[in-house]
């Protein structure tokens, strides 16, 4: 049995040969868990947990099968596993240490999702006949027409006597989620991770991992975590925004992370209850919300409301503090109809700079894209045309800072599975790393920044980040972007995309023209017929005029 004090110095997937790889890894989790954020565990939690390591190892396996299954029920029947051998043996112990509930209460839709739709027949058939209904009727027919008078909830052996199968439910998955939010400092990434990695399917940078190195600093962190994360999942499941926003804190958190997600969780109800007709609760929603986008919503829904007198103050306040660019935007353009309105001055819009147009008809192509269409219709001998939409300079800025991203700030990285820190998109990220950026934007300025991009492609080509996508950056089209972009053009893309990484890795044009003998180049965005110019690319365009950098807008028409 493996003890709490043989915690690796990294936690490693463990190797796919070994058949009980999932309960090695799954260990790996909880002594990872237990050396690290014991202080985040009840007592009764901590002793859970060690009653975990006592189970007979097939017993272990079995439970940890169905921790990594999706749900919390599960038919006996289906739990064959060569490596576990008997099933039934296994769950002895899993039910005496009341793991395991060996007869659960189902209700009529868990019932449905745990049985096909031939067993639903034979377990629901005095129902069906009583209720008149057809046998050829589909699953999910059949459900809409029983869940009307839903009966009340059984187990299996009542619902079904002739199954001859059983229905096992986990009693402790709230506890194996707790531990799976601590480990990953997210919900989204899960235990297929670790076989990803051994499958090669990703790598990750080998980041340091000090004993400080934990996503949640306090339980109560991970309770609000947990608590908005459930608020979510129940507004996903098309549970109504009014029940929902009962239950969301009404209090800004302390923790900027965690007051992002509730952010986004009240920015999401708005918008739900806006297509709800429930236009006061949206209203509130996005006013108590820190998402970039709740503000400017919030005000336009006002504007539609004709509350026009309420919105100017509201918008007067937001004017001097925009959250982003594109809100920046919005709000100018709603001052000037709200100014005009109400009779309020209102200072006139700077004129955006012409940028070149380029006007083409080209025979629908067969591979349906329009940029390559337009790509294949530019290139000849002399230059080179490249699809890289908003990956080019992401990637760069990548390639030239690779250390500023993957310095072990706190905050930044949990676990061995992190394509990127966890901070990449909050406020403070630029100024925590602040000198690290410096030292490398200042090898544009010395010419070293050719050699360090190169250095950095040819060591971690493939290795998993946010900001690179590897099939759209060869090596090849390094070179060349290289060879033709100057370093003060660089230079100011990438302070810009530095001061608001969410808001500037997009937008960014389609196509780079490059020429190599002449050493320049023309970014190419593309509209094909029916598209228009979104205002981040906009943005971007009018960004790199003022840069003085060659940078059209091609419109296409179908000539056929």
């Amino acid at each position: 049995m493996l003890s709490l004090t043989a915690l690796p110095d990294r936690p490693e997937a463990a190797t796919l040969d070994n058949p009980l790889y999932y309960l090695e890894n799954f260990r790996t989790v909880l002594l990872w868990v237990g050396a690290r954020h014991a202080d985040l565990l009840l007592e009764c939690e901590r002793q859970r947990l060690d009653a975990f390591w006592h189970l007979p190892e097939p017993s272990q396996a079995l439970l940890v099968r169905m921790v990594m299954r999706k749900g919390e029920r599960f038919r006996l029947g289906k739990l064959v596993y060569a490596e576990i051998g008997s099933s039934e043996a296994a769950l002895q112990a899993l039910v005496e240490g009341d793991w395991i509930d060996p007869d659960p209460q189902l209700s009529l839709d868990e019932l449905f999702a745990l049985l096909t739709r031939p067993e639903l027949g034979l377990a629901l058939g005095e129902r069906i006949a009583d209720a008149g209904l057809k046998k050829s009727l589909t699953k999910q027919a059949l459900y809409e027409a029983l869940s009307h008078d839903a009966p009340e909830p059984a187990p299996l052996s009542q619902w079904w006597p002739d199954s001859g199968d059983r229905v096992l439910a986990l009693n402790d998955m709230a506890l194996f989620e707790r531990l799976r939010l601590m480990f990953f400092g997210n919900l989204r990434q899960g235990w297929s991770e670790f076989v990803l990695e051994q499958l090669g399917h990703q790598r990750y940078e080998q980041v340091p991992l000090s004993s400080d190195s934990r996503a949640f600093q306090q339980r109560t962190d991970v309770d609000a975590y947990l608590h908005l994360h459930q608020c979510r999942e129940r507004l996903d499941g098309d549970e109504p925004p009014s029940a929902v926003w009962t239950d969301i804190p009404r209090e800004a958190n302390a923790n900027p992370w965690l007051e992002s997600r509730r952010g986004r969780l009240l920015y999401a109800l708005g918008r739900m209850a806006e297509r709800a007709g429930e236009p006061l609760l949206a209203l509130e929603a996005w006013g108590a919300s820190c998402h970039p986008e709740a503000r400017l919503k919030q005000l336009r829904l006002m504007e539609r409301r004709g509350e026009d007198a309420n919105a100017w103050p509201l918008l007067q306040a937001a004017l001097p503090e925009p959250r982003n660019a594109a809100e920046q935007q919005g709000l100018e353009r709603l001052r000037k109809r709200l100014g005009k309105r109400l009779g309020h001055p209102v200072p006139p819009s700077p004129r955006a700079r012409a940028i070149e147009t380029i006007e083409i008809a080209l025979p629908q192509p067969g591979h349906g894209s329009v940029e390559l269409a337009v790509a294949e219709h530019f290139s000849d001998d002399s230059c080179e045309l490249y699809y890289v939409e908003n990956w080019l300079f992401n990637g760069l800025l990548a390639l030239l800072c690779w250390p500023a991203f993957y310095t072990p700030l706190p905050g930044a990285f949990f676990h061995p599975f992190q394509g990127g820190p966890a901070d990449l998109y909050r406020g403070d990220f630029l100024e925590r790393r602040r000198a690290l950026f410096d030292d490398s934007l200042k090898l544009l300025d010395s010419g070293e920044y050719r050699q360090q991009i190169l250095d950095t492609w040819t060591r971690k080509a493939g290795i998993s980040n946010p900001m690179l996508y590897w099939p759209l950056l060869p090596r090849e089209l390094i070179e060349r972007a290289l060879d033709c972009i100057p370093p003060h053009h660089l230079r100011a893309v990438f302070e810009r995309m530095l001061t608001d990484l969410r808001e500037y890795r997009s937008g960014l044009p389609d196509l780079i023209q490059l020429w190599p003998d002449e050493r320049r180049y023309r970014l190419i965005e593309v509209k094909g017929p029916g598209d228009r110019l979104q205002d981040h690319q906009r943005r971007w365009l009018g960004f790199m005029r003022e840069q003085q950098m060659d940078v059209a807008v091609c419109h296409v028409k179908w000539s056929d």
